[in-house]
């Protein structure tokens, strides 16, 4: 149990964030294995020469010579052969890794080596980092001496174009960006409910049936009553595109891994082809997000039918992963099948999970006649995992370690860390997500490696990528603004050392790397300069909250009387003491200029504020950034719930007590609650509050159903005759298993829960 100790008074101290460690200057993200900064450095004009001792390394000399002459407009001459003077060299060394190189700059020349074609090009994208920010004639690159290899083998980032289309054009920028932060793998997730997106030569109705739905959900999921447009919206690839993206992909030494969802997210394919479904239909491509309960039919025709599908497509992608998906798939269809119930019967299937492993491992095993591994989301671990499949874990930690203790490949892409279509910001102003909080710095904070797994268990552990799922992202602007920069913080995770990481660090290079994403004209999001809270214990006299940002130059202004800050608001420079409600307003400002976002916040103070609190169960690990402190700490949480305040709890429910400090006379308890059927989140189907003078001896004093923590919103209230006691006991309990046809059906269902409040 933890146990925090506050009191009703609140201080608030404001500050900025203080480097710690002394600061890398260089804008190179990923950081660098080994770096050292030497005096002077080297100027590339139009009389230097970019050069190769062999032909082998010609593509990646091109490449940088491209780079140049497309975003300076200077054109240098390469040569392949003898040594040039005043030169730009690239070199492959066998004795090298293959990922390895090392970048050497000095007045008299630029110098790389890799053990391989990929190598070279890592090196040759810090270099790129190093030039110049703006249009020059003269790129002068500061004398380095640096020495790097990845830290995992699969880094990576995922792109859905099924929910939204993006243009080959696009998918080649994503790719650019990939590129820039030496990520090796992309994700292409090519087909779901609302889009076949891929073309199939012998099933030509998925490019004119199912590449496009009828119209699209208007606003958020979670809205009642939805709404649609009536827009045809879809697009597909053709097989020749496919090349192109995979071939533009490889030079940049990037492995495309392609997507075909099954068994679940199939009513795209069902709408052309009904025969592959459990139920005759008619089916209509999604229009709408979330699961739906029609999934592919363990039939014959169903297993013919994809196994033409992926011989085209092992065709189409020469890496030797195929990603078949596997999550979210409803079991209702099955159930209800006597078809599959036969099956399940004939095979000595206990439950429809064995049917999906069954499913599944059919399909692995196709997939090794065509020389391919089988890698899916973690849910392929139910029933019983395929053999040799790999595993990618997204709902938590447990299913990557589960796996990698059975010794199986995984890729570790957890939502807490990884989701970047979540918020990114607590600001109001920012676009439409599907909900959660990930901010720079959460990202930064992700260490792929589960302690619990041994040395050896370890080594399964391939890497990890970043997920971008596209239900509210419309356009390729927005692509931008939801990755960049958490792609440069999970490209840090996945490249650097984990004794070499900082985030103040990457914090000072980030400041300097955003004017060449400014140059590249990437719409990245500002939110890195905005304001953040640290909460604190502040023993007998309250609680310290402090305003953090990661942007190492600027003043913090702020405002307390709810007007918006300028330049002219006063600097914060002192400690404030309030023992009533207050609101802050703070911003980050350059001069006059202000950066990013303003901070706004209101503390409510009550009898439970900043008092001791115990949790029977704690949260989940992924959903428990302050612990029970979060209750307690006079802050309400963000709607959408893209905010820190909210605790997670899936197996258990809420067990908190209160210790008032005194016997105080109370007639009402108030509990935060969210509501997000879309991420499994549901009202408690029951609260409780208790009271005690001794914190022995618990009287009841209200309990409400889960239809009256709806009908009450986000605020479930119980209200009872006054009483003089000291200790208040809040139960809630979660609503158990998720029910068929919602997202999430058969899983446990979440509270997520917030303040606590005592009047």
């Amino acid at each position: 149990m933890k146990k925090i100790f506050f009191t009703i008074a609140l201080s608030l101290v404001v500050t900025t964030l203080v480097m710690a460690q002394k600061q890398i200057n260089l804008p190179l993200i990923p950081l660098p294995q080994k770096l050292e900064i030497g005096q002077g450095g080297f100027e590339i004009n139009e009389s230097t020469v970019l050069y190769s001792e062999s032909e082998d390394a010609i593509n990646d000399l091109n490449f940088l010579q491209a780079y140049i002459t497309d975003h300076y407009g200077i054109t240098l001459k390469s040569t392949i052969g003898a040594k040039q003077k005043k030169s730009v060299s690239v070199k492959r060394n066998a004795t090298m890794k293959p990922d390895a190189y090392t970048l050497r700059i000095d007045s008299m020349s630029v110098r790389i080596e890799g053990g391989s074609g990929a190598g070279v090009f890592y090196g040759i994208q810090t270099l790129i980092q190093l030039l110049p920010a703006g249009k020059t004639t003269k790129l002068h690159v500061a004398s380095v001496n640096i020495e790097d290899e990845p830290r995992f083998s699969w880094r990576g980032m995922h792109l859905d174009v099924s929910r939204h289309f993006f243009t080959v054009k696009e998918v080649k920028k994503y790719l650019d960006y990939l590129a820039m932060y030496k990520l090796n793998t992309f994700h292409w997730h090519l087909t779901d409910d609302q889009g076949w997106r891929i073309e199939i030569k012998k099933y030509p109705k998925l490019t004119s049936i199912s590449a496009y739905r009828k119209g699209t959900l208007i606003g958020h999921y979670s809205e009642t009553p939805e709404r649609y447009d009536t827009i045809q919206y879809g697009g597909f690839y053709t097989q020749d595109e496919i090349r192109d993206v995979v071939a533009y992909a490889s030079a940049r030494h990037i492995t495309v891994v392609p997507e075909i969802e099954m068994p679940g997210h199939a009513l795209a394919a069902l709408a052309a082809y009904p025969m592959l479904a459990c139920t005759s239909g008619p089916f209509e491509v999604g229009r709408s997000w979330g699961v739906f309960k029609d999934v592919f039919c363990p039939l014959d025709v169903t297993f013919n039918f994809l196994e033409d599908v992926l011989t085209e497509v092992t065709d189409l992608f020469p890496g030797k992963y195929i990603h078949i998906g596997g999550d979210e798939c409803p079991k209702d269809r099955w159930k209800e099948s006597p078809f599959c119930q036969e099956l399940m019967k004939r095979n000595g299937l206990k439950d429809e999970h064995e049917l999906q492993s069954y499913f599944v491992q059919r399909i692995g095993k196709f997939l090794q006649t065509k020389n391919k591994k089988m890698i899916g989301w973690d849910e392929i671990l139910e029933g019983g995992i395929a053999e040799d499949a790999t595993i990618m874990s997204w709902r938590g930690y447990s299913g990557g370690v589960q796996a990698a203790k059975l010794k199986h490949d995984v890729v570790m892409t957890p939502t807490a860390y990884c989701y970047f279509d979540y918020y990114q910001s607590t600001s109001p102003s920012e676009p439409l997500a599907i909900g959660g909080y990930l901010p720079l710095s959460m990202v930064y904070k992700f260490e792929p490696v589960a302690d619990v797994l041994s040395a050896d268990e370890a080594k399964y552990i391939l890497g990890t990528q970043g997920n971008l799922w596209t239900e509210y992202i419309g356009d390729f602007k927005k692509v931008e603004y939801m990755t960049m920069p958490r792609m440069a913080a999970l490209a840090e995770v996945a490249w650097t050392a984990k004794e070499r990481k900082d985030y103040s660090s990457f914090a000072s290079r980030l400041s300097s790397h955003t004017k060449l994403l400014s140059f590249l004209n990437i719409n990245y999001s500002k939110a890195f300069y905005d304001i953040s809270t640290r909460v604190t214990p502040n023993g007998d006299r309250g609680i310290n909250v402090e305003l953090l940002c990661a942007y190492p130059n600027g003043q913090i202004r702020y405002t307390t009387n709810m007007t918006e800050p300028n330049s002219s608001s006063p600097i914060y420079d002192k400690k404030f003491s309030y023992d009533q409600s207050m609101m802050l307003k703070a911003a980050l400002f350059e001069g006059p200029q202000m950066k990013g976002n303003v901070f706004s916040q209101r503390y409510l103070v009550n009898y439970a504020t900043g008092k001791e609190i115990v949790l029977q169960d704690q949260p989940d690990p992924e959903y428990n950034k302050g612990g029970g402190f979060t209750l307690v700490n006079g802050i309400l949480g963000n709607l959408p719930w893209n905010g820190n305040d909210w605790l997670g709890f899936q197996k258990t429910g809420l067990n908190a007590t209160i210790d008032l400090g005194m016997a105080r006379g109370i007639s009402q308890v108030t509990l935060d609650v969210l509501s997000d059927s879309v991420s499994w989140i549901y009202p408690p189907s029951s609260m409780e509050v208790l009271v005690s003078e001794n914190n022995i001896d618990f009287t009841s004093v209200g309990k409400l159903d889960s239809i009256a923590i709806r009908k009450s919103g986000r605020q479930a209230t119980i209200k009872f005759s006054k009483k003089e006691v000291r200790f208040v006991k809040v139960i809630a309990t979660t609503a158990g298993k998720i029910q068929a046809g919602a997202p999430g059906a058969g899983n446990d269902s979440w509270i997520m829960v917030d303040e606590i409040s005592v009047n």
